[in-house]
């Protein structure tokens, strides 16, 4: 069998996989940023005189991003636009770019950073999906026909998608010395997905049975938009109020929904929004507010910003208070903050993690005390608040964590190594 590849493409970080047989490593890339085997899913476009457009993904994006302050087009969290039927494009300079555009283009970039390490003969490739894509009404269907249209590109005679945990449950249940019950749960960026499922080996062979998926779109995203919800959108303008002939009105939340959230903050430069918020200045009550506003935007100061939430979430993670610092903010980008103001800021989206879970326990009629594993995976699984919804739970001494960044990778080019992979797609 041709080499099976597994690709985790994710909402902040992807990753590529390949098996031979049982044995699986990841895929390393070398770009102008270095070596790497785990690429931030981002891209920069910079102008290259009468050659058109400089290029760049991961890593490298970043530093070509961070070296030309003000010329490139920074993209990040690209992923929460799969299934959105409301984004059709972005303008990056001249040029009109798709979902599927964005996405080959990213691989396109692995493929060349990946060199000969790259399949000169494309075999199969098992893509990881989540249970429930992010977005408020997302559609499924038309997320998997982009993903399909974006990798068509490249030739692979084999497409096939898998859920996320149930690539996560099989790298793990490698590890397992007995029969089980398995629920995994997988805290990306933009999704949280649970895989309930039942592994058993005969004849040497392990054999799994689906019992039931839930999923919803909340993760790590979301807990960085509330943080700049709470600390940053206020000190630019949010509350404010603007005149109105004779009227006093409050500047629109939704421009402050599109600073805080990755994706949107990445092509809010180029929107007409953006253009109505600078004609808000004079009219503002404090018009200082929203000028700082539009700067940290003209700045692109987005990426900066993500770094600072990113420190703060991590610090917060292993103590009761950190300091928020973003110096682009000016006094009011240094704040002291406590995990317990933290994690009453993200209540909302807890609940919501907490109620998709309730819904797989509920829909598959499985008591906690059925379940003998927890496997938690993804960067979010850190967060003291999440972890504690299982802990509250389950036995402490069955909840498992680890492969945060390799396990989904893994586990799908594992799975395309598989003859009855069509037991495993979804």
């Amino acid at each position: 069998m041709r080499r099976a590849l597994g690709f985790d493409f994710g909402t902040t970080n992807s990753l590529i996989a390949e098996a031979t047989g049982d044995e699986t490593r990841s895929m390393v890339f070398e770009s102008a940023a270095g070596r790497a085997d785990t690429m931030r899913t981002a891209l920069s476009y910079m102008r290259n005189g009468n050659l058109g457009l400089s290029v760049e993904a991961g890593q490298a994006a970043i530093r070509q991003f961070i070296d030309n302050p003000g010329d490139c087009r920074f993209l990040q969290s690209i992923k929460t636009f799969a299934a959105s039927p409301l984004f059709q494009a972005t303008q990056i300079f001249a040029h009109r770019a798709s979902f599927e555009d964005l996405m080959a283009t990213f691989v396109d970039k692995l493929k060349t950073y990946a060199g000969p390490e790259w399949p000169e003969e494309p075999g199969r490739i098992v893509v990881g999906r989540p249970v429930a894509f992010a977005g408020a009404t997302p559609d499924e269907a038309l997320a998997i026909r982009r993903y399909d249209e974006a990798l068509a590109r490249f030739g692979f005679p084999e497409i096939h998608y898998v859920y996320e945990p149930v690539a996560a449950a099989f790298f793990f249940a490698r590890k397992l010395t007995q029969d089980a019950t398995v629920l995994v749960a997988d805290f990306g960026g933009g999704t949280t997905d649970y895989s309930l499922i039942r592994f058993e080996t005969s004849a040497g062979r392990l054999k799994a049975t689906p019992i039931g998926h839930s999923g919803v779109g909340v993760a790590g995203d979301h807990f960085d938009f509330r943080i700049i919800d709470n600390i940053v959108s206020p000190a630019i303008g949010k509350g404010g109020t603007f005149r109105s002939f004779d009227k006093r009105l409050e500047i629109p939340s939704g421009y402050y929904a599109n600073f805080g959230r990755w994706n949107q903050l990445s092509i809010f430069k180029t929107t007409r929004e953006f253009q109505e918020l600078k004609g808000l200045v004079r009219a503002a009550d404090e018009p200082e507010k929203l000028e700082l506003f539009i700067d940290l935007v003209d700045h692109d100061e987005g990426f900066p910003l993500y770094q600072a939430v990113s420190k703060l979430k991590m610090a917060l993670s292993s103590e009761e208070e950190a300091t928020f610092d973003f110096a682009p903010l000016g006094p009011a980008g240094r704040v002291s903050v406590r995990r317990a103001d933290f994690e009453g800021w993200i209540a909302p989206e807890l609940a919501r993690i907490e109620e998709a879970l309730d819904d797989v326990l509920t829909k598959t009629n499985t008591p906690a005390g059925a379940i003998d594993k927890v496997f938690l995976t993804g960067g979010t699984s850190f967060v003291p608040a999440v972890r504690r919804l299982f802990e509250n739970r389950f036995e402490t001494s069955r909840i498992e964590s680890g492969g945060e960044l390799l396990s989904i990778a893994h586990g799908l080019a594992l799975i395309g190594q598989r003859d009855d992979i069509t037991e495993w797609t979804a």
